[in-house]
């Protein structure tokens, strides 16, 4: 019983000290709009994301965290965005994020309500910079830019 509690001891340790892993992706729709989604939190604007769980890769934690946030379906991923790592990025905790730009499809249907109030689709030369949640104001302009950032 002894080693079983050092041994869970030193585990959270090592767990706790480093910094978490996620991933955002930015939904373009056919039309070419971004869809983002309103975070209950903060009442902010974000893309879609969130932390990659255990035993799931990247593309399978971004296909995942899009339906539950969104209901949209990943046709294919287009292009890695960036790896964003800035200590103040995300104000709860340090977090590491791995952004993608996607094409996607179907129809808005929220099944994560306790952390999304609201879906909508936006024409990029009327996304709400500004209004964004986290570092999103830099990463959206990043893939506007046609820029691969690793910060």
């Amino acid at each position: 019983m002894k080693n079983l509690l050092r041994f869970a001891k030193s585990t959270i340790k090592l767990l706790l000290r480093h910094p978490i892993t996620g991933t955002c992706v930015i939904p373009v729709l056919a039309d070419g709009q971004i869809v983002l989604v309103k975070r209950r939190d903060n009442g902010q604007w974000a893309c879609p994301g969130g932390m990659v769980d255990w035993g799931e890769n990247i593309p399978d934690t971004v296909k995942r965290e899009l339906l539950e946030e969104t209901g949209l379906e990943l046709v294919k991923i287009n292009r890695l965005v960036g790896v964003y790592s800035e200590v103040d990025r995300d104000p709860r905790f340090h977090s590491i994020c791995v952004i993608v730009a996607a094409e996607v499809q179907g129809e808005f249907n929220i099944d994560d309500q306790i952390e999304i109030t609201e879906v909508k689709a936006f024409p990029v030369n009327e996304l709400p910079f500004g209004e964004l949640s986290h570092d999103f104001d830099r990463i959206l302009q990043d893939y506007i830019n046609g820029k691969t950032s690793l910060t």
